[in-house]
């Protein structure tokens, strides 16, 4: 089995990274091991006494670290946006982005911005804040043309996107409301690996040649899609998870498959700043550790589905005016 560990990545010395959901589980150890290597780490929380104290946190294991806060909340979607331009008015070069946050199986909820909690946390607050870093992830891959991989995006995902309903995407109505919270998750995180498709369409290395895609001329963006595996995150604290489910959570606990957060986020790094990732990795769908041949449902393979989404959401997003 492939492996990774932090203690390999190089020196990325004043080099800007953002981490979402940074302030617990493996979004936290993410943007510490980025700090421990010198990158300038944003670490983007619900509010700014929680983004200081996570910074009050990195700060007394590595005294040196450059991190700063961006406040952004998934249920509210202008939020996202904010924090987006905020970052772009402060840095003119962005080398990865660990879109990280989200929530699993929880109650059904809608927000103020009219999607399931689950849905916009996981996936449409994600599409709407790259959407807006990409212009910047862009022109820092043109820059450093030459250095393959410099720049990457990271979507973490999980293997519940198995759990997404019949179809994959339940377009008609996609609050799922009649379903059960782990169907609401499935589609949340089968649309994180759809997104990563999309963009790897569009910005990653071509499949078959060694030259650039045709949209992205001048430079290239690394995709992965990262199923963690069972983590002691915190995550499922909230969930009402089916019996059987959690019963499998303790039971792999006990046999030893379940890792903390600290381990659970070294692919999420090993995708984002490792050297080892080779450049006909990308856009692949990625498991521990390090592993780039992670198992995906037949929806997370279905170019078409991916395609139908991309429109979808850019749809929704052009509606509600989130993309001025």
């Amino acid at each position: 089995m492939p492996k990774f560990n932090p203690a390999e990545l190089p020196s990325l010395a004043k080099r800007p990274y953002i981490v979402t959901g940074a302030t617990s589980g493996i979004g936290y150890y993410t943007a510490l091991h980025l700090a421990a290597h010198s990158a300038h780490v944003y670490i983007c929380a619900r509010s700014t006494a929680k983004g200081d104290t996570t910074r009050a946190s990195i700060l007394e294991s590595h005294p040196n670290a450059q991190i700063s806060v961006l406040v952004m909340d998934h249920t509210k979607l202008s939020t996202i946006v904010a924090a987006a331009k905020e970052f772009c008015s402060k840095e003119s070069e962005l080398f990865g982005l660990v879109n990280n946050a989200g929530i699993m199986a929880t109650p059904f909820k809608m927000t103020d911005d009219g999607y399931e909690e689950q849905f916009q946390t996981n996936h449409l607050a994600h599409w709407l804040f790259t959407h807006h870093l990409l212009p910047t992830l862009q022109s820092t891959a043109a820059r450093y043309a030459a250095q393959k991989g410099a720049v990457r995006i990271v979507n973490l995902s999980s293997a519940g996107h198995y759990s997404a309903p019949t179809g994959g995407i339940q377009f008609d109505d996609t609050t799922c409301k009649d379903a059960s919270p782990m169907t609401r998750y499935g589609q949340s995180k089968l649309a994180n690996v759809l997104h990563a498709k999309m963009l790897h369409r569009a910005y990653g290395p071509s499949t078959t040649t060694t030259t650039t895609t045709a949209s992205s001329p001048a430079g290239e963006i690394w995709l992965s899609t990262v199923h963690p595996g069972l983590v002691r995150s915190g995550l499922g604290d909230k969930a009402e998870a089916e019996g059987m489910f959690k019963l499998a959570a303790k039971v792999l606990g006990w046999v030893g498959q379940v890792v903390d957060s600290d381990e659970g986020s070294w692919t999420s790094l090993h995708c984002v700043a490792g050297p080892g990732m080779k450049r006909e990795e990308c856009g692949r769908y990625w498991q521990r550790m390090a592993d780039p041949n992670g198992w995906q449902s037949a929806n997370a393979k279905d170019e078409g589905l991916a395609e139908r989404l991309e429109e979808w959401t850019k749809g929704e997003m052009e509606r509600g005016g989130w993309l001025e």
